[in-house]
């Protein structure tokens, strides 16, 4: 069976993932054409299952990994993530790590001290 090019172009296929600690929730959703971040997020009911997401201040939007604003068109087959926020900021860490005065070498265990 073989669909026309107009029936193929009016509504796109899209996943909308959601990664919690223990799990992922991912929700398939066919939407029209044209639909953008936002309208997918909105159908796929994660905001009214976890309250803690705020695509607006906390959590960032992205699909396939790239970083994505939620005004943004969709194609067929996205797969639009949304991010939890980081628990501690990386650079931080290493910050830290470094007035700590533990030295690391390349490849990132300790540095064995010169005798």
């Amino acid at each position: 069976m073989t669909m026309s090019a107009d029936a193929s172009q009016d509504s796109i296929n899209v996943d909308v993932c959601y990664a919690l600690r223990d799990r992922q929730e991912i929700v398939r959703l066919k939407l029209p054409a044209g639909a953008t971040v936002q309208r997918a997020i909105d159908a796929s009911g994660l905001l009214q299952k976890h309250p803690e997401i705020d695509i607006v201040k906390t959590n960032k939007l992205g699909i396939f990994a790239k970083l994505v604003k939620a005004d943004t068109v969709l194609r067929d087959r996205d797969r639009i993530e949304i991010y939890r926020p980081l628990i501690a900021d990386p650079k931080e860490v290493r910050r830290k790590r470094a007035e700590e005065g533990k030295v690391m070498k390349k490849g990132g265990g300790p540095a064995e001290e010169a005798t």
